[in-house]
């Protein structure tokens, strides 16, 4: 507690206080009506005058013995002094990482010279959650669990990696990194290090789904890895900085979406030790009570386990977690035994614990444990100040590595007996490494969902409500391992055909109006809330845990997910660079409800951007589509849920469009990525006036319309229509595996013809992927510019120069023998354009010409 400036601060501790201070070590229950009111009347009396407040600073304070909602002592004195040891050994490996590149067993007296010569990395945390990891594996041996566990907070990495060495994984899948000391030398010096391994809980490391790096989707993630696995559980840890994020604000809500039947359960562990980088975090200065009311009324039952004192700790956690699996294994066996899919109210644990718990509680006077000073590197200067170095040599010592580490400096055997065996390992799991138990989906035929195209550009159907009855097969095939994942819009974005095999899950209350068209039911396989970011979560945590799925989304919204994005497509990147992590299913991303039919949505809703933000990752990992029509479509969803180790984005619109291409030709098109429409150019045996290329559904309509136009005006016209799918076709093939040679990319758009591009997102994005092309200078792009408000189809393609009219009036302004020429076709397309524009404006619709246009050729 922090007192305001020129104070002088009288604490009165009550009755029940002053007796917790004097030593009570059983642990206390804590419980909503039975919990003990610790409460300290604190004074601040300043020069204003005296203003008192009623505080609980000591009932919200890390230190002390245990209290504990669950009582009892499950350990019996040798398994406590065991337990005990085998924390204090990973705990000696977090700070080894930390600080030492030699001396890994400090055999001898530690010198500056067995230091890294830069400190980096975190030990904040490294307690708290290795103290839970260490509890979590006497259970695991206890009742034969299945289970895997998620760092959530920020750079908690040597936790993790601590009990992965301890536990062996770490020295089988790294054989240089033995269980010795020279293995482990090797494992102090890499971590943090040049050509070594990060400090967040990265592809690296064994055990790890989720690195981290950005906060909040700890949670998210685990529920994704427990859908559809029954006999999991995923123990998660909650940093209390990462508590504060959005993210993982919401993704609490993810406990209404397990099903008790066929899902597995989450236990997650709210770590509260106090502190941020540099402020206290909020849910560890709230009182007992309304840090409960806020869990319960998320649905949990939270249990808290609180204080410093270890061994009190230790039986308070081991009863707690205890209590949190048999109450877990109760509403399953309950669940399953009545065929009843009932919402219980899961498990959750709120640990509250010292901030870099263990480590000195002072320095020169200042506090280090239990304050910000010990997020990052406790001690910072050992380099320059030898009282320091004594300092950490004598905090090292004081885990008493020669009592736990052999003379080879192997853990003693019966610390090593501790560790659960084989894949019951926390960190060998291989729900951790998904690819491991990843069946490919079971694949209908595509074919079968096909759009009958007679004539390119005489038929209408809906692009996306065809894909909805393919990913309806796809379910029915696949219901224990594919869900469509989306924020409230799977309906909206057309899709509902899925709903005929797999409903929205829904455990939550059910009202009479749900059974006319809510599609809800327990055992559903569309899993909808309206939170990008947490859909996002639950598709990354099946996805990497071995399963399969799609998300749909509105495209101006997707740039909820962008950085999920972004550390999802570091993460593949890694992980192929990692031979021993196994391929996973791609992360398939739909998104709909497209820029160029808004509506009445508007302006705000008019931003493809997020094509961008893809572009920038690794060419080895992403990959974008834009298919023209349905049949389009369907091939590239097949193509892509048959994928491995990539980040799909298909871009796609939900309303109905013309269909240009018959199955088999939309098969050769996009199996190509690039190529020319035959039927649509009139080039053939010569050379052409322009190119007309297009990427985008609406962009390739009005391409189409353009040139159109371009023909029926000027007859002896000779135009070629190009039309791209795979969006990195256009890039060069020395850059990214589906780029086409210079050779290929002229034999297309041409050496040195004028090419007007019409793209779906920002133009500057076909230049970005055209730069390094001989001909790039002849490429002229139109796409969307920032216009726009409540407009009609037309008038937003108008008011952004994608529309047909403007396509040809480019056309011709880049064809030197038109200059003249065709002034006067040029003049009536601008009259035309001029006129649909007054038409929307009047009407509030585009004119009959525009809405029933067909090719006309």
């Amino acid at each position: 507690m922090t007192a305001p400036p020129e104070t002088i601060v009288v604490i009165c501790s009550t009755e029940v206080q002053s007796k917790r201070l004097r030593g009570k070590k059983d642990s206390q229950v804590i419980g909503s009506n039975s919990r003990e009111k610790l409460r300290t009347m604190t004074t601040f009396v300043t020069k204003s005058g005296a203003v008192s407040y009623d505080e609980k600073t000591s009932a919200i304070s890390a230190y002390g013995p245990a209290r504990s909602t669950i009582t009892g002592k499950p350990l019996s004195s040798d398994e406590l002094r065991k337990i005990d040891a085998y924390w204090r050994a990973s705990l000696y490996l977090c700070l080894g990482m930390l600080y030492l590149k030699e001396n890994p067993l400090l055999r001898e007296p530690l010198g500056v010279e067995h230091i890294k010569p830069r400190l980096l990395g975190h030990w904040g945390s490294d307690a708290g959650q290795s103290f839970t990891y260490v509890h979590f594996n006497r259970l695991i041996n206890k009742y034969d669990l299945n289970a895997i566990f998620i760092s959530g907070p920020g750079h908690g990495a040597p936790a993790v990696l601590s009990n992965a060495y301890l536990e062996g994984t770490y020295s089988e899948i790294y054989p240089d990194k033995s269980q010795d000391i020279d293995g482990m030398q090797h494992f102090f010096k890499q971590f943090s290090f040049p050509g070594g391994i990060g400090s967040h809980a990265t592809p690296e490391t064994p055990g790890s789904i989720h690195e981290g790096g950005e906060l909040g989707y700890s949670i998210s993630h685990a529920y994704g890895t427990v859908y559809d696995r029954p006999d999991l559980i995923t123990l998660v840890m909650v940093g209390d900085g990462e508590s504060e994020t959005g993210p993982l604000a919401t993704s609490w809500h993810s406990n209404k979406f397990v099903n008790p039947i066929t899902d597995g359960a989450v236990l997650p562990v709210l770590h509260l030790n106090g502190y941020k980088i540099n402020n206290p975090s909020l849910l560890a200065r709230i009182s007992h009570e309304e840090l409960e009311a806020l869990f319960v009324g998320y649905g949990y039952s939270p249990y808290f386990v609180e204080g410093s004192d270890p061994q009190s700790m230790h039986q308070a956690m081991a009863a707690t977690l205890e209590h949190c699996v048999v109450e877990i294994r109760k509403f399953q066996d309950e669940a399953r035994a009545t065929g009843r899919a009932i919402r219980p109210r899961w498990p959750m644990i709120i640990l509250r614990s010292p901030k870099g718990w263990t480590a000195p509680r002072e320095i020169d006077g200042h506090y280090l444990e239990g304050f910000w000073r010990a997020h990052q590197i406790p001690i910072t200067d050992i380099a320059t100040n030898p009282g320091h170095l004594k300092l950490l040599e004598a905090w090292m010592r004081s885990y008493k590595p020669e009592e736990l580490f052999d003379d080879t400096g192997r853990l003693i055997p019966e610390l090593k007996a501790l560790a659960p065996k084989g894949p019951r390992r926390m960190s060998a799991n291989p729900v951790a490494n998904g690819g491991l138990l990843r069946r490919p989906l079971d694949m209908p035929d595509f074919r079968s969902s096909k759009v009958e195209v007679k004539k390119p550009g005489a038929t209408l159907a809906g692009n996306v409500p065809t894909l909805g009855n393919f990913l309806r097969e796809v379910m029915r095939l696949n219901m224990d391992r594919f869900r469509v994942f989306g924020p409230d819009e799977t309906q909206s974005n057309r899709l509902e055909a899925i709903y005929e095999v797999g409903k929205k899950v829904w455990l939550g209350e059910y009202f009479p109006e749900d059974a006319d068209g809510g599609e809800l039911t327990p055992n559903g396989r569309v899993m909808e809330m309206l939170s990008e970011h947490t859909v996002e979560g639950w598709l990354e945590g099946y996805v990497l845990s071995g399963r399969h799925g799609l998300l749909n989304s509105y495209e101006p919204f997707i740039h909820v997910i962008d950085s999920m994005f972004n550390q999802h497509a570091k993460w593949l990147e890694k992980c192929n660079e990692l031979p021993w992590r196994a391929d996973i299913a791609s992360l398939n991303l739909l998104i709909t409800a497209l820029v160029w039919r808004q509506d009445h949505n508007g302006f705000t809703h008019q931003d493809p951007g997020f094509l961008d933000v893809v572009a920038n990752k690794s060419p080895s990992v992403v990959r974008i589509y834009l298919p023209p029509d349905a049949n389009c479509l369907l091939s590239v969803a097949d193509h892509c849920l048959r994928s491995v180790n990539y980040v799909n984005v298909i871009v796609a619109d939900k309303q109905v469009h013309l269909q240009y291409l018959d199955m088999e030709a939309a098969i050769e098109h996009c199996t190509k990525g690039v190529g020319i429409w035959s039927w649509a150019s009139n080039d053939q045996g010569s050379e052409p006036d322009m190119v007309m290329a297009s990427c985008g559904d609406v962009p390739t309509m009005e391409s189409l319309a353009a040139t159109a136009l371009l023909r029926q005006h000027l007859p002896d016209i000779k135009v070629r229509f190009v039309n791209v799918v795979d969006l990195f076709k256009l890039v060069p093939s020395i850059e990214h595996a589906h780029g086409l040679t210079d050779r290929e990319f002229e034999a297309l758009f041409t050496p040195d013809k004028p090419v007007v591009f019409n793209f779906h997102s920002y133009p500057w994005l076909i230049h970005r992927l055209t730069y390094r092309r001989p001909g790039q200078h002849n490429i002229h792009v139109r796409g969307y510019k920032e216009k726009g408000n409540i407009n009609t189809p037309l008038e937003l393609a108008i008011q952004n120069q994608t529309d047909r009219f403007s396509l040809a009036i480019d056309a011709i302004d880049r064809i030197p023998r038109f200059h003249v020429t065709g002034a006067g076709v040029r003049e009536l397309l601008l009259n035309r354009q001029i006129q649909s524009r007054n038409h929307a404006h009047e009407f509030g619709i585009d004119p009959k010409e525009i809405t029933e246009w067909q090719w006309p050729f």
